[in-house]
């Protein structure tokens, strides 16, 4: 119950009732005739309030602390009105004192758990920062000797004359090793930002039957190799479904990789569409594998653990399958497996149906990359690569030694690279990120704001390979960002962007 009191214009008090007494420790009488301002611990506040009332004629959620004889205080919440006689002449105030000390306890409670709460989220923030960090840096230290490796196991597997079938067989060996460990690093590195929820999406209409097509002439050679049938059942209609394009590749990749993988031989392979229930399109894979038990299935979603194939012949890390369910519950969807021991396996996720993007009327016309190199009477072109690993340094001129119509320079640091290109004007430079002395950054920057180098198309090249490094990169003005280890068929593509790009760009003459 609320505090009641009245007072007079002075701001005496003239009546209250009994919640009044409980609150001040007073009775009735000895509270009628006394000010109104004396029962509280800061009177000016409180006689204030009383003249805001005759002022204003009303006032809600004042806060005032009322103090009792025996030195008690009490929050309240003060809300009061004039009131007047029968012929409209001013009476006084009539006031309500509600105790809001609890919800004030709650509150300052509250306060303290929201400061707690930022404080535990600038922790998880910097944890996610350093954890990030650390990806980056795990990322570049193991994928700068694969690139030495994978590199020249490339180059000698193309080379000329080529290898013998001994040759060929362990250069076969080092490169599925090598693009293992990358899938491993690559992976690791999805885990994290799946975790961290740093995953950035796209969300688009996408053509499911598209999907299904890409993704079968990507796994047809590994059915191949293992004389699994795969049966991709047309769909019933062009479903489209709301989600990243690029992920909803990597999830049934990652799905018919493991249908292959742990198959029997000659085994088959099944892939499904349907619309599941309104609004929802289901994608299944079918496998005639050993099938998995309850136990199995409840561990199935876990980061590393491979359900005991980790003995076995099959690589795997126990990664993808945590990567696709957290992918899959990004874009709206749900994933899940059917299975039964001895009969195989059915693998399936759902996701939100959505009309196919309407065409527009304009005509579009294919585009062919038109490649520069190995042109017959070609004009010399001159390429600059800064680089201060010896190996990488080595793989590249031994990819541009191949095409006479390349020259290329080399520095082994930053200020070297600045130096060459201002006096030698290349074509092309190609630049790593880090550097023994200024970094890629710090070069292209330099060599930007000089008029005679401004116009050079430059690719960066780096063993940074988290998308944040790519987009940094793009953006800071590189033409293209090459993650190492190096494809060679890509960086010629660079290559040939670039090359193209000096060509429409003509040096500024001092």
């Amino acid at each position: 119950m609320d505090a009641l009191i009245t007072t007079d214009p002075s701001g005496f008090i003239t009546d209250v009732n009994k919640q009044m007494e409980l609150l001040t420790g007073c009775t009735r009488d000895e509270l009628i005739g006394a000010p109104f301002k004396t029962y509280f611990t800061d009177p000016e506040r409180a006689e204030s309030s009383i003249k805001l009332v005759l002022s204003e004629k009303k006032v809600t959620n004042f806060e005032l602390t009322a103090q009792s004889r025996d030195g008690k205080k009490t929050l309240v919440s003060y809300n009061a009105t004039t009131f007047y006689d029968r012929d409209r002449k001013l009476q006084g105030v009539f006031a309500a004192a509600r105790d809001i000390t609890e919800r004030d306890r709650l509150d300052q409670a509250l306060k303290e758990k929201n400061v707690e709460l930022e404080d535990a989220t600038a922790l998880a923030e910097k944890a996610n920062l350093a954890k990030s960090d650390f990806l980056s840096s795990m990322s570049h230290e193991l994928r700068s000797p694969l690139n030495a490796i994978l590199g020249f196991a490339q180059l000698m597997e193309s080379d000329s004359p080529p290898p013998n079938s001994a040759q060929k067989e362990s250069i076969t060996q080092i490169l599925q090793a090598g693009w293992h460990l990358l899938k491993l690093i690559d992976e690791i590195l999805d885990l994290a930002k799946v975790e961290s929820g740093q995953v950035p999406l796209s969300p688009e209409p996408v053509s499911l039957a598209d999907i299904m097509l890409e993704c079968r002439g990507m796994v047809e050679a590994q059915a191949q190799q293992r004389d699994i049938k795969l049966i991709f059942s047309k769909c019933k209609d062009p479903y489209f479904v709301r989600a990243d394009r690029m992920r909803v590749k990597q999830v049934l990749l990652n799905l018919l990789s493991n249908a292959i993988k742990y198959n029997k031989e000659k085994g088959t392979v099944e892939v499904a569409c349907v619309e599941n229930s309104p609004g929802r399109i289901r994608v299944s894979i079918k496998d005639t594998g050993a099938g998995l038990d309850a136990g199995q299935i409840g561990q199935l979603f876990q980061a590393f653990n491979r359900l005991g194939q980790e003995a076995g012949s099959v690589e795997g890390t126990g990664i993808g399958l945590v990567v696709a369910k957290r992918l899959v519950e990004l874009m709206g969807g749900v994933i899940g497996v059917e299975s039964k021991v001895g009969k195989g396996s059915v693998f399936w996720f759902e996701l939100v149906s959505v009309v196919g993007p309407q065409l527009s009327d304009e005509d579009g016309s294919d585009v062919k990359l038109a490649h520069t190199h190995m042109r017959q009477g070609a004009q010399v072109r001159t390429l600059l690569y800064v680089e201060d690993n010896p190996a990488n340094l080595k793989l590249v001129q031994q990819i541009i030694a191949r095409y006479p119509d390349m020259r290329l320079l080399t520095a082994v640091n930053g200020t070297g690279g600045i130096e060459i290109a201002r006096s030698s004007r290349p074509d092309v430079i190609l630049m790593d990120i880090n550097l023994p002395d200024i970094n890629g950054y710090e070069a292209l920057k330099i060599l930007r704001s000089d008029p005679a180098t401004a116009h050079i198309p430059m690719v960066a090249i780096s063993a940074n390979a988290m998308p944040c490094d790519i987009k940094n990169g793009l953006e800071a003005g590189f033409s293209r960002y090459i993650t190492k280890p190096i494809k060679v068929n890509e960086f010629m593509d660079a290559l040939d962007e670039a090359l193209e790009s000096a060509e429409k760009k003509p040096a500024i003459i001092k």
